[in-house]
């Protein structure tokens, strides 16, 4: 009997521990696959460190790696004000989405947010090929960011202090622009980073040979280009801050 419950006394560990790493791995592999906060903000200071050194070129070829703008004419201000907004939006799409997700549905949710979010990036509404495909994803996408948008937007007012910026300014920003934007997502992240970091986000956007003429968001001056690394140090503020409310969640 002594021989025996000793036995099972070793194994015990061995089956939970085993256990946990069949758990915990497969969440933390996906975590690290879907979480893009790091490369993103990498991204945005090759920008920054091309438009310093006067790179243009360099910065215009770079910006593609960001959004899907066509940067050929864009000059210094117009591709530091498409890195922001660009931050902006994937602070919500790369980093709190799947965070959120990942808190209520775990590994399921983690992977599935990001596999609505990279089809829309994709094919949504993107052309006639595609219309239906891509609007529905496109559609799918809205619905499963409308929640990450809006936790983003607010996290960025309560992070506003760490770049120097104003709460209250930020809040009246999301309040007043957020829902100006074409997009029911994007418009919310944009607002709420135009207001924290004091600058103006918006208007005529370039894609493909077509353009788009973005309302206002914000009341302040032009982003200029140490804006960049402002709105980098914003949005890694609020990665910690939606990490410590998914933590929260899912306890």
């Amino acid at each position: 009997m002594g021989g025996g419950t000793l036995r099972r006394g070793r194994v015990a560990p061995v089956v939970v521990a085993g256990s946990l790493v069949r758990g915990v791995a497969p969440t933390a592999v996906t975590t690290w696959a879907t979480l893009g906060g790091s490369m993103l903000g990498r991204e945005a200071g090759r920008v920054a460190d091309a438009l310093e050194a006067g790179d243009l070129e360099r910065a215009r070829g770079l910006l593609r790696g960001l959004c899907g703008r066509d940067p050929a004419e864009l000059d210094q201000g117009q591709i530091a004000r498409a890195v922001v907004e660009s931050v902006a939006e994937n602070t919500s799409d790369a980093v709190v989405g799947p965070l959120v997700w990942g808190a209520l549905a775990g590994v399921p949710g983690l992977a599935g947010f990001r596999a609505v979010n990279t089809l829309d990036a994709m094919v949504g509404r993107r052309n006639a090929r595609y219309a239906r495909f891509g609007t529905a994803a496109a559609r799918l996408d809205d619905l499963a960011g409308w929640g990450p948008a809006r936790l983003t937007a607010l996290l960025t007012v309560l992070a506003a202090p760490v770049v120097g910026g104003d709460v209250q300014r930020a809040w009246r920003a999301w309040r007043r622009d957020g829902n100006a934007h074409p997009s029911p997502n994007a418009g919310q992240c944009e607002a709420a980073f135009a207001g924290a970091l004091g600058r103006s986000l918006g208007g005529v956007n370039a894609y493909a040979g077509r353009e788009e003429h973005r309302p206002v968001l914000g009341d302040g001056p032009s982003v200029e280009v140490a804006d960049i690394r402002r709105a980098v140090c914003l949005a890694r503020a609020v990665n910690v801050l939606a990490l410590a409310v998914a933590v929260g969640v899912a306890r």
